[in-house]
């Protein structure tokens, strides 16, 4: 099993523009692919059964969620299970804190965009240069090798005075998380590599609540995130019924 977190912003009249984290639940189902490196078919692992929590505050009442939702579809019977998410702070504290047995990884594709844009700061925007070290490193990205790219950047920042800062920041991106970039590993061991899983999750959240000129009161959207996710669930029903024969407060 595993999963994924993520967040996405919702308006608040009074507050502005807040964040809603959202969390999903997978069993892993592996399954011949295409590999996007060699195209050719492979077995790969894929996200399947999703069901997801959001939580429109703190961290640390979503993660206590995220951890009962996941005990309710069967963690703690799992045999083997991992995290996966971008490279928020946030998101790694409640990881450690409530599924701290589990596989680490940073979604390839937000390292992915990372490396691009130090590609972008280290040898330019669309240059030769630009794709023949986006494309040596992509390379040693996947097979584990952060740290070193990390230390090229470094590098090169001593060189780059005016892009030094920046290149600092996405060195140090892949220094932190370097123990979360085992792509490689984790695709031979079949695990997912991608958390598409919540980001598509987060699409239908939008969907619903950030449409054109959408501005919610916070005791209305705190009612219809819960409706929403046991839509996306596919529990609506289940809760409904709970909800209904509930008796009164």
């Amino acid at each position: 099993m595993g999963v994924a977190m993520d967040g996405m912003m919702v308006h608040v009249r009074q507050e502005g523009w807040k964040e809603l984290k959202l969390g999903a639940v997978f069993d892993i189902e592996v399954r011949l692919g295409r590999d996007e490196r060699t195209r050719e078919p492979v077995p790969m692992a894929h996200a399947v059964h999703n069901s997801y929590v959001a939580h429109l505050g703190g961290s640390e009442v979503f993660g206590e969620m995220l951890f009962g939702e996941a005990r309710r579809r069967g963690w703690e019977q799992a045999q083997d299970t991992q995290v996966v998410a971008d490279g928020a702070v946030w998101i790694w504290n409640q990881a450690d804190l409530h599924f701290g047995r589990s596989h680490q990884l940073v979604d390839w594709y937000h390292a992915k965009q990372h490396l691009a844009n130090a590609a972008k700061l280290f040898k330019g925007d669309g240059t030769p240069a630009y794709t023949l070290w986006f494309n040596r490193c992509e390379t040693a990205l996947f097979q584990g090798h952060a740290e070193r790219i990390a230390k090229e950047l470094e590098d090169a920042a001593d060189q780059l005075p005016k892009v030094a800062e920046d290149l600092h920041r996405e060195a140090g991106y892949f220094r932190e998380h370097q123990q979360r970039m085992n792509y490689l590993e984790m695709r031979e061991e079949e695990y997912v590599i991608g958390s598409g899983m919540v980001e598509g999750g987060a699409k239908q959240y939008q969907a619903r609540l950030c449409g054109p000129g959408m501005r919610w009161s916070r005791p209305h959207v705190e009612k219809l995130i819960p409706i929403r996710t046991a839509i996306l669930s596919g529990r609506f029903l289940d809760v409904w019924q709970k909800v209904y024969n509930s008796p009164p407060a």
